[in-house]
Parts: C-alpha cells; structure tokens; sequence
C-alpha cells in the first residue's frame, strides 16, 4: 500500500469514527457502566484475619466482574501460611490483582514481599522499600542451623518460583530471602530484569499509568486494563477482622496480657466477683491469639510472667514494696526482650515499657494498700472478735467463782481474777472455750498538763 492510499485510509477510518461517536468522551452513564475497581488496604501483619480480608476482596470482585483489584500494602511481615493463603487467592483469582506499596514512606517486607512479588503488577510509591524476607522461628528464639537453612531454603525456592512465573528479577528474589537484602523503588524498577513494574506517586496516578496496560496473568493469558474513569470502590475489613488485626500488635497483646493476669488474680482473691475473672480470661485468650501470630521470645515471656507472679504476691502478702520492685524489674528486662524482630513496628519502645509499668505498679500499690488495711482491722467475729470487747456483769463474778456477763449482745459464764460485783462494767481480755475472763474497765482520767484523757 502507497503513503497516500495509507493517508486515505487513516482518513475514512477517522471519518467513520466521527460518524460513530468513537472519538467523544464517554457519558455519565456509559462510565456508570464500566467495571470498577477495587480498592483494599492492608495495613498490618500478615496473618488469618487479614488473609481472609484479602481473600474476600478478591472473591467479591471476581463476583462483581470488577476491571481490577488493588491492594495497597503497609506491613512490616508476618506468617508464611497466611502469605501463601494470599498468594493462592491472588493467583487463582479471576480479576487482574494490583499490590501497590505507598503511601510514601511505606514499606511491604518479609510476608508483604512475597505478596508483592506474587501480584500481576507490583507497584511501589516513592520513598518506600520491600524486602528482607528472611524466614524466622514463631517463636522468636534461635533455630540451629540446620533448621534455618531448611526454612531459608524452602521460602528462597519460593521467591524463585513467583518471581520466574511473573517474569521478575529471579536474583534479588532470592537475595531478599537468603541475605535479607531490602530494595527501594528505584533500585527494584532499574534492576535488570525490574523486580517491580512501576512507580506512582499515588492511587490516581496508578490508575492512570495502569490504563490500557496489557497484563499476564498466572496462567499465561493477557488481559487489557481499562482504567481510566472507572469507579473506585473501597473495600473495609469488617469489625471481626479489624479487633483481630488490633490485638495482633505488640503494645495490645501485651496490655491484654497483664490486665488478663490482674483480672484472674482479683477473682482467685475476691471469689464471687465474676466479672474480674470472666474479663481477665477473655484478654488471655486474645493475648494467647495474639502471642501466636508474632515472633514471641519465651525468656521475655516467662520474665513477663515471673514479674506478674511477685506483683500478685505482693497483693497477697503486702511486703512492703520488696516483691513489688522485683516484679517491675522483672517485667521491664521481660517486655524490652520479649518481641524478637528487627523490625521496628514490632519493636515495644521504652516510653510504651515505662509507662505500662508505672501504670501497673500504681494499680498493686493500691490493691496492696487495701490488703494491708484489711489486715490491719479488728477482727469483729469469732473468737478474737471478743477479745477488748466490754460488757456489764449480771450475776457477780471472781476467782474461780462462775458469774454471768451480758457482752457482744450475748449472755456468756465469766471470771475474774478479783471479786467484780454486778452491774460493773467490764472487758474482756481471754477467752477460755465458752468461759470469758473479764477486768474491770478504767475510768479515764484527766491530764491537765495536756488537757486530754488517757
């Protein structure tokens, strides 16, 4: 074909367009029409609550025939299962799959690397950074050598596999894992090949860089983004996803760890109270849910725990502050070990120790204060409950003569050790089975030098 038959083509091709209306923007209502797009934060570790949120997101848009899903990714890691859960729904998810890591000074690491790596178009924020996936014990403490090199392995191998199949950098996949190398946005896009696909400053201009985007999905397919005047639609976590997210962070798990423990204690102390041990029990449970998810240091728990212990005792015993002090130290050297991560999200932080401590010492010192009062007060029933109490002879009594004394609102056999006639007023100072030894009461007498009575 000749330039100017080309030319004349081009021209009847633009004509027909016209014509047709192809070249007019779309309408309220044709834009009304389009699929929209989903729109689904994460902003916390990885775990099953967020997994099921991510899972239902996708499940609702393939539902929905949704153009495209995006999720934008905050998060500092979390568990290898609940990463592959994700991973699974988002490759067998029908709706083509955005993670996109921002806002600005957002970082998707660990788990959130993995998920990164895995979506059919990875996208960053400027001033973020992904990586540093290498696996670690759920318990926080140490694996031998043995045991780290399986796990690096296996999760390494994995890096590999998303990265071959979305045809990303294989290389630093595998770095990220094995040598727990992290990556800004510019160092993944400039990598050869890109670990990433590109960069935008915000969810406008991703929308924007993404349209008319061909994509390849998991299975080999292509597909076309059309993005532009799509409608967003934000998807939430419901309220069972959004407390169980909560609890999984350092700061609350712990909270719910020592108020749970004081609960327990005031029912075990007070019984009958219900709502101290019905209380105390559920925060355990939410603490146990969330100890599980984290990488927990079992020394730091067991100072934690240990601390708590002398707290108690010191409720119980009231001594004088010296269980107390070691309870705090204890609980101080627990706390700032307790969450083994580099990671700083995870990190307590001193100001959060200190003042949860203070807080607590503040709450024994006042249960303890109680403690030591009660202690302190008469006794009022009983035996000793007699004991000083006064009352008025009825019948005369002495040495080994039995009389009769009305005290205490009762009617009790009586001795002295001097003859008492009746109607004296007495108190009682032993108590013999049902028999009182009884003493004349002193009048009080005046001192006029200090003008008060002794």
């Amino acid at each position: 074909m000749t330039v100017q038959g080309s030319r004349l083509a081009v021209g009847l091709v633009m004509t027909a367009a016209g014509l047709w209306g192809l070249d007019r923007p779309l309408t309220a209502g044709q834009l009304a029409d389009r699929p929209a797009v989903f729109v689904a934060e994460v902003d916390a570790l990885i775990q099953p609550a967020s997994a099921e949120f991510i899972k239902q997101t996708l499940n609702r848009a393939d539902a929905a025939d949704a153009a495209l899903v995006v999720l934008v990714l905050r998060t500092p890691g979390g568990l290898v299962d609940s990463t592959r859960d994700i991973n699974t729904s988002i490759i067998e998810a029908e709706t083509p799959v955005v993670v996109y890591v921002g806002p600005s000074g957002a970082r998707a690491a660990s788990a959130g690397f993995l998920i990164t790596i895995a979506a059919d178009v990875a996208a960053m924020a400027p001033g973020t950074h992904i990586g540093a996936a290498h696996p670690v014990s759920g318990t926080g403490e140490a694996m031998d050598d043995t045991a780290a090199e399986k796990a690096a392995s296996d999760v390494a191998a994995y890096a590999r596999s998303l990265a071959t199949q979305r045809r990303r950098n294989v290389r630093l996949a595998e770095r990220a894992v094995t040598n727990s190398e992290s990556f800004t946005e510019t160092e993944a896009l400039e990598a050869d090949p890109p670990l990433i696909d590109l960069v935008a400053d915000d969810l406008d201009s991703l929308l924007e860089a993404l349209d008319g985007r061909v994509v390849t999905r998991w299975d080999g397919s292509t597909q076309v983004l059309r993005t532009a005047g799509a409608p967003i639609e934000h998807i939430e976590m419901n309220w069972r996803q959004r407390l169980l997210s909560a609890i999984a962070h350092p700061q609350i798990a712990v909270l719910l760890f020592s108020l749970g423990t004081l609960g327990l204690t005031i029912e075990l102390w007070t019984p009958g109270a219900v709502l101290p041990g019905v209380a105390g029990g559920i925060c355990l449970l939410l603490a146990f849910f969330a100890f599980q998810i984290m990488p927990i240091n079992y020394v730091g728990l067991l100072l934690v725990v240990f601390g708590l212990v002398l707290l108690i005792l010191e409720m119980v015993t009231a001594a004088f502050g010296v269980l107390a002090a070691g309870g705090v130290i204890s609980m101080i050297f627990g706390l700032a070990m307790l969450i083994d991560s580099p990671a700083p999200e995870l990190q307590l932080g001193w100001p959060f120790i200190l003042s949860t401590m203070l807080a607590l010492a503040a709450i024994v010192g006042f249960l303890a204060r109680l403690s030591l009062r009660a202690q302190r007060r008469p006794a009022v029933t009983g035996r000793a409950g007699m004991l000083d109490e006064s009352g008025e002879v009825i019948d005369d009594v002495g040495p080994g003569v039995g009389g009769r004394v009305s005290t205490h609102g009762e009617i009790w056999s009586a001795i002295a050790p001097e003859p008492i006639p009746r109607g004296t007023r007495v108190r009682v100072v032993a108590i013999d089975g049902m028999t009182l030894t009884v003493s004349p009461e002193r009048p009080a007498v005046a001192d006029p030098a200090q003008g008060v009575h002794i």
